[in-house]
């Protein structure tokens, strides 16, 4: 075969590493433990807009299920070991997502995902931007920070508010992006105008942290409630929440975790119920993380970022091949 090349260049994989090396220094420097979690589970993601892996396990399992589930993230084994005392911790490794693929998408990447026991998610926003301008450095780049509300966002940039407009507006506001509005729903009409109209804009040399993102977009996130009247209106119920750009690029989403098991059961089977809805394939819930959430989930906040992402960030380049050693049509 002709094809056995890597698709990143040599430079790319250097810089990978020491990515991966500033990362380590940085969490070290904090006394933030790294930690490995498994890669397969009995459970898997029941977020309706990710898809898992699965495959069968042909040992013994002693009355277990055989069908096991590709991580889509590190969040619940992380969670579980928060519940167990183990402190601030972080994971840097592979994650799975089936159906995942093409220019700035690949079904297996990196994530780097941790934990901070007693912060909430704007602190851990600074600890976040701190991260990634360390790893600008890395390539002599630096970038202006602009941290701002997702209602602001769509109110200072679209001239609507993403709270109270109702879908009619949403969908205007796409403007000459044609959209199929079969089966759409509210959120899906907020998202389009974030990935269509509003990242496209994004300064490629600032950082930009989008916080406090409406309740129905809460996913593991707390929700806090309105404060009563404000202007303008009722101030909505938000979740407490944030993603971090730079440039048009999604790099990190991070909570202020939900810690209350019945409420998290509660969405899992409200995942359950779209998936259904759907014909999707009904992933096990995962037992455990809420029983550790019984026992007692610290108080914290948690963020995901994208190493790829990242490195696409620092290299200038809009194709997910360029940063991998050998991409998904090469693997």
């Amino acid at each position: 075969m002709s094809d056995w090349r890597p698709t990143a260049n040599l430079d790319a994989l250097r810089l990978r590493a020491r990515l991966y090396a500033t990362i380590r220094a940085f969490f070290a420097e904090r006394t933030v433990l790294e930690v490995e979690t498994p890669v397969l589970s009995v459970a898997g993601n029941t977020d309706a807009n990710i898809e898992s892996f699965s495959l069968e396990f042909t040992g013994r399992t002693e009355g277990a299920p055989r069908t096991r589930w590709l991580r889509t993230s590190p969040e619940f084994p992380l969670k579980r070991l928060l519940a167990a005392g183990v402190g601030d911790c972080y994971e840097l490794g592979r994650v799975f997502r089936n159906g995942e693929a093409g220019g700035r998408h690949n079904p297996e990447f990196t994530m780097l995902e941790w934990y901070r026991v007693g912060w909430d998610h704007l602190r851990l926003v600074d600890e976040t931007v701190a991260l990634v301008r360390a790893a600008l450095a890395l390539v002599g780049r630096d970038a202006a920070v602009a941290i701002t509300t997702f209602r602001d966002l769509y109110r200072d940039r679209l001239g609507i508010d993403p709270f109270t407009a109702d879908d009619a507006v949403l969908q205007a506001a796409l403007g000459d992006v044609r959209i199929d509005p079969e089966g759409l729903t509210r959120n899906d009409w907020l998202d389009l105008l974030m990935t269509h109209r509003l990242q496209p804009t994004f300064d490629r040399d600032a950082i930009l942290v989008v916080h406090d993102w409406p309740a129905s977009q809460c996913a593991l996130a707390r929700i806090r409630a309105g404060q009563g009247e404000a202007p303008g209106g009722v101030e909505p119920d938000v979740a407490e929440r944030f993603e971090l750009y730079l440039g048009p690029l999604e790099l990190a989403n991070g909570y202020h975790e939900l810690t209350d098991a019945a409420e998290q059961r509660a969405r899992f089977e409200r995942d359950h119920a779209v998936r259904a809805m759907r014909g999707s394939v009904l992933p096990p819930l995962d037992e455990r993380l809420i029983a550790a959430m019984s026992a007692g989930l610290p108080a914290c906040a948690g963020v995901a970022l994208g190493i790829e992402r990242l490195l696409m960030a620092l290299l200038g380049t809009d194709r997910i091949a360029e940063v991998l050693a050998f991409d998904f049509a090469q693997a």
